[in-house]
């Protein structure tokens, strides 16, 4: 069996295996932004100071993680998904909709880490499998920041 290098220098059929789990984490990405700008733009009661904050943190942070993933994909040489439909289809983060109470709302953050942390995690292990350092890079990062995240959401909750 002949290995055939992409232009970085990793196996190809590698390379297809980690692009379609990438497309998977973007798709669930874009779910998870969705929400978290949902919540940032409905959020009610005495704490909407500090959750809309919070809630824009997120939304930000994710557009620039989905950024990363989709240019990563096209790094590995394939192309990103782009169309809602797509992101709908096969993300396991569903859409909530019309939620205004912050435990609820944090609840489902909670439970949007709870799909990327995993997803994360295997990327973590293929892109080391196939010595993928920028996957690798990308999830390492992922991971360290969303389980202080996790942390701090489940602290919020008590």
């Amino acid at each position: 069996m002949t290995n055939t290098l992409s232009r970085i220098g990793l196996d190809q059929e590698q390379s297809q295996v980690l692009s379609n789990k990438l497309n998977t984490l973007l798709a669930n990405y874009q779910l998870f932004y969705m929400n978290a700008r949902g919540f940032h733009w409905n959020i009610k009661g005495n704490k909407f100071f500090e959750l809309h904050l919070k809630f824009e943190e997120l939304y930000n942070d994710s557009l620039i993680k989905i950024d990363e993933i989709a240019e990563r994909i096209v790094t590995l040489g394939f192309t990103p998904l782009h169309t809602y439909e797509d992101y709908t289809q096969i993300s396991a983060i569903r859409q909530a909709k019309n939620i205004s109470d912050g435990v609820e709302a944090v609840k489902e953050i909670l439970k949007g880490y709870e799909v990327l942390l995993p997803l994360e995690r295997e990327l973590l292990d293929l892109a080391g499998d196939s010595g993928d350092e920028g996957t690798n890079a990308l999830m390492s990062d992922y991971i360290r920041e969303q389980e202080k995240l996790v942390w701090m959401y489940s602290a919020y909750l008590g």
